[in-house]
């Protein structure tokens, strides 16, 4: 029997979003060329080849991993189980440098702005991962000087690889937080830590089941790696420089109070696209 595109989505057992993209992966097609051509027949070895990746996602394994890559502000990024898969809701981490960094003081206005960062435009992208971010403010800041950490050697290979793929520099450092950088300094410094409860059961159920446990979880309540960065940020800050951190989605008011316990000003929480509290930020003075 003929098997066509059409009917292989169909038979997938996945939503067709998710169906389309692996298709489109094994046959090297866009998802609009797919859909141009549903009724188009195709080999026996690329249906065969197609249900195996379906088989994979219908198992849990995350389409992200599966295809190998995931689009992270507009750059497609390659992603590996040794790095967290790029989210949305992180692009955050993004807009609030690229807006702290190219924007000018306005008269009487001083305070809200990070005076260190149009001095000298230095930004640290702390536990970088697959180097999503500390790329993406590359690229749309080219007079910056982008720094990126991570403890893993296996995540800072992916990650160099992304940032020679897109042609971004950065500067790529192994370090346990803190622990390579020295006495360096930055204008900012962005990071989306581990902040999953250790006890948490979206960690047994989803893409998570496939990510790396490190990267996702920091002690009982979560907030291990946060109150860390928080302390440690502020000898690595230039005056008026900011720091800027993910976390979870019921954890912003306690973020702000380490923040502001910590000596921060002009702590502030800052909303996602679905209208959760997903970063928080300080200035130091």
């Amino acid at each position: 029997m003929t098997v066509t595109i059409s009917r292989l989505v169909a038979e997938s057992g996945l939503p067709r979003i998710e169906a389309d993209a692996l298709l489109g992966h094994a046959l090297g097609k866009s998802r609009a060329q797919l859909l141009a051509h549903a009724n188009h027949a195709i080999s026996d070895a690329h249906a065969d080849g197609a249900r195996a990746l379906f088989a994979r996602r219908r198992a849990g394994e995350p389409v992200a991993y599966i295809v190998g890559h995931r689009e992270f502000f507009s750059l497609e990024i390659a992603v590996t189980p040794d790095v967290l898969i790029p989210r949305p809701e992180t692009e955050l981490l993004v807009d609030l440098p690229l807006e702290w960094l190219v924007s000018v003081p306005a008269p009487g206005d001083l305070a809200a702005r990070p005076s260190a960062a149009t001095r000298n435009p230095r930004v640290l992208d702390l536990a970088t991962g697959s180097g999503a971010v500390a790329i993406a403010i590359a690229k749309h800041a080219p007079g910056v000087e982008v720094w990126a950490s991570d403890v893993s050697a296996a995540a800072l290979a992916v990650a160099r690889a992304n940032a020679e793929r897109h042609g971004a520099a950065v500067r790529f450092v192994e370090s346990d937080w803190f622990g390579g950088l020295a006495s360096e300094q930055f204008a900012v410094i962005v990071s989306n830590p581990p902040y999953i409860p250790a006890g948490d059961p979206h960690l047994i159920a989803g893409d998570l089941r496939f990510e790396p446990r490190q990267a996702l979880v920091a002690g009982t309540d979560g907030l291990d790696a946060i109150r860390r960065i928080v302390v440690d940020a502020r000898t690595h800050l230039m005056p008026g420089g900011w720091l800027a951190f993910e976390h979870g989605y019921d954890q912003a008011s306690r973020c702000r109070a380490l923040l502001e316990a910590a000596g921060y000003a002009s702590v502030a929480s800052y909303r996602d696209l679905a209208g959760i509290e997903r970063i928080s930020a300080g200035r130091v003075t």
